[in-house]
């Protein structure tokens, strides 16, 4: 008898407590969704140009812990330093592919870390995020007109009140909530064909280099030789060329597979239909499947894609004219190179139609993907300059024509509105603080961090490596002119040719400047009119 009391005592006991723990759990639930809630809103009220910067460096910071905490392929006898895991991470994350260390020192592992990174560091992939924030702000704002039917029964209980109500704008407000829910209704669906633009040709791409690798026997030798998992190897190759990153897990970058024409003929598609060539291919998707599903939200998307306010969703005749100008940019490349460098050093041994298809994927490669199949210290200055005119301008800039006085009036006189009343508040940012200011502010701050080795080894720290290197960093393209001991000075017996980009060689100090380069290339959207970036000023 005892023990029964004894157990309904302490039964009465868990009870209470349970039912006060289980109080505690509802009341810290709510709170975690109160404060959820707030931050969410917090966020639509930021600026996107903070959520971005936030957002890189949060995935920076994460990257270069969970590469810090993975064991390296070379633990045994190298590990990489933290700050050239930051670099790398900043990298990855920025889709730059600017290396100071060699990738085979990465493990499996460390791989797919980069390969998340670059992921979710590509510019669709970061759109697609800023799709969904739209699509809660229109939420919200929507949620704010609750009030419509309250309103409507004071309406009709008393009439007089109608002038009132008309001038607080809610009659305007119930006439346009056909109109709210139809562009609500457009960004959802803009949202569903983004996120299966992205899988589609990430799936395509991931499959097709698979069926080659495993086919082609001199392409699967090489990833034998340098102990790399050919699935690891076709993921990494897929993401990093559709975000236009150009980090291949090999130290010579894509050299070794400059005579494979067929992996090279997959990845230039790729590479143009995830950088300069994604709006043409959006537009065209939408249109493809209003033809198919007569789907109202098609039409409102492709006729209002400036009231859509997404980046990558451009008029159509802006759309055309980007188109032609990335082709004309890779044709006018294409023949260049294939004029100067035909018969060089950079290209020898390969054929003729190696030299083709591989001129044409090192065209495409120079805005903003940084995939090479050269030596870029061995192409004449006047291609290096050209390849500096291609990484500064942004994957969307198009020659457009001006327009006439009489065409699209309206539109006009809207925008002469916007103009000038931002034209104070903007001044001193699209004049003073143009982007050359910026890079010449970032060149010259590496030129004194970088004086000593400026001093000791010129032919290496030359100002044009210098200048190039920035420029890839700010483009986010990757490319580099590398660092050779044959071309010191005075000859280090202890120098050793390494696979990794020129800003391995610099000092601390110059790879921090180079990661506040990399980070501001890749917000430089927020600062550069994408249809006037041809103008340097």
């Amino acid at each position: 008898m005892l023990r029964v009391e004894s157990l309904l005592y302490f039964g009465r006991i868990w009870g209470l407590a349970y039912s006060y723990s289980g109080r505690k759990l509802v009341s810290l639930g709510k709170s975690v969704c109160f404060i959820l809630v707030c931050f969410f809103r917090f966020l639509l009220l930021m600026n996107p140009f903070w959520i971005q910067l936030f957002y890189f460096l949060f995935i920076s910071a994460f990257g270069l812990w969970v590469l810090a905490v993975l064991k390296p392929k070379t633990y045994d006898s190298y590990r990489p330093a933290n700050l050239d895991l930051l670099f790398t991470s900043v990298s990855a994350s920025t889709v730059s592919s600017m290396s100071s260390v060699e990738m085979e020192v990465f493990s499996d592992s460390q791989l797919i870390v980069l390969i998340v990174l670059m992921f979710v560091g590509g510019e669709v992939f970061t759109s697609m995020v800023g799709i969904q924030l739209r699509k809660l702000k229109l939420k919200l704002s929507e949620d704010k007109i609750t009030s419509v039917p309250s309103v409507l029964s004071t309406i009709s209980s008393n009439p007089q009140n109608i002038l009132s109500q008309i001038e607080l704008g809610v009659v305007r407000k119930l006439d346009h909530q056909p109109e709210r829910q139809l562009k609500h209704n457009s960004i959802k669906l803009l949202g569903i064909v983004v996120l299966s633009y992205l899988l589609t040709i990430h799936l395509l791409g991931i499959g097709m280099v698979l069926v080659y690798m495993e086919t082609v026997s001199s392409a699967r030798e090489v990833l034998s030789k340098k102990g790399l998992k050919t699935s690891t190897f076709a993921i990494f190759l897929t993401v990093s060329t559709f975000a236009s990153c150009g980090f291949v897990p090999t130290n010579e970058n894509m050299i070794v597979f400059s005579k494979n024409l067929g992996l090279l003929a997959m990845l230039i598609p790729q590479a143009l239909l995830g950088n300069t060539l994604f709006p043409c291919c959006l537009r065209f998707s939408i249109w493809s499947l209003g033809k198919f599903t007569k789907k109202s939200e098609t039409r409102f998307l492709l006729k209002n894609s400036e009231e859509i306010g997404y980046l990558h969703l451009l008029p159509r005749l802006h759309s055309l004219l980007l188109a032609s100008t990335v082709f004309g940019f890779v044709l006018i490349q294409s023949v260049a190179i294939w004029f100067m460098e035909w018969s060089s050093e950079a290209l020898s041994g390969l054929n003729s139609i190696e030299k083709l298809l591989g001129v044409l994927f090192l065209s495409v490669n120079s805005r903003h993907s940084g995939e090479s199949i050269v030596d870029l210290s061995m192409l004449s200055p006047a291609i290096l300059f050209l390849f500096v005119a291609m990484m500064y301008l942004p994957p969307y800039t198009s020659f457009m024509p001006i327009k006439g006085d009489g065409e699209e009036g309206e539109n006009q006189l809207e925008a002469n509105k916007i103009i000038k009343k931002n034209k104070r508040a903007k001044f001193v940012d699209n004049f003073i603080f143009s982007q050359i200011s910026y890079l010449l502010i970032f060149i010259f701050v590496i030129c004194i961090t970088e004086r000593h080795n400026i001093k000791e080894d010129p032919l290496n720290f030359n100002l044009f490596n210098i200048i190039f290197e920035v420029i890839s960093a700010y483009g986010n393209v990757g490319f580099t002119m590398g660092y050779s001991c044959k071309r010191q000075l005075h000859p280090q017996s202890n120098c050793v040719d390494k696979s990794f980009g020129f800003s391995g060689k610099w000092s601390s100090k110059g790879k921090i400047v180079l990661i506040v380069v990399m980070i501001f290339g890749r917000l430089k959207k927020f600062n550069m009119n994408r249809e006037r970036a041809w103008k340097l000023l």
